[in-house]
């Protein structure tokens, strides 16, 4: 079943803040295996400039993705979650996340498009602390799988 198009340009509520804690950014450091000190040490950050401990550029991720479950649980939407792959992630930043930022994110449907059977999901998140300023704009793409069957030359 197609996506309704009618949620193209949709933005929903902005979340709950998130508080970004020193403990989240080293272990998100240590997930993805990058021992850059600005990450664990803030007398490093302090060094290059910063006035704590910075996260790692894909962190945010782990804030927009939960900010997007709410457009992809939405039941008007029509998305079945269960057919969905991570198809792309970028990110653009004002600056870097820090331990201690009061993070928000508005999600918002930038396309919706259909594609050999398949379902793709544009989400934008806009991030921003909590004095309102833009912090980083992340781009979600979840592609839908179609269903596959004889009809459309898969397996019976």
């Amino acid at each position: 079943m197609a996506l309704d198009q009618s949620f193209v340009g949709r933005s929903y509520p902005p979340t709950e803040p998130y508080e970004v804690g020193r403990e989240k950014i080293r272990e998100f450091a240590e997930a993805i295996g990058d021992d850059n000190p600005v990450y664990r040490d803030a007398d490093a950050a302090k060094g290059f400039g910063h006035a704590d401990v910075i996260a790692p550029p894909t962190f945010a991720f782990s804030i927009t993705y939960k900010a997007a479950a709410v457009v992809v649980t939405d039941p008007e939407l029509g998305l079945d979650y269960g057919r969905v792959v991570h198809g792309d992630q970028k990110f653009a930043y004002t600056r870097p996340v820090r331990a201690g930022d009061r993070l928000t994110v508005v999600s918002t449907i930038e396309a919706i498009k259909s594609m050999a059977g398949n379902e793709i999901l544009d989400i934008r998140g806009e991030v921003h602390d909590e004095s309102g300023e833009h912090v980083v704009t992340a781009w979600t793409k979840l592609v839908a799988r179609g269903a596959s069957g004889p009809e459309q030359g898969g397996e019976a």
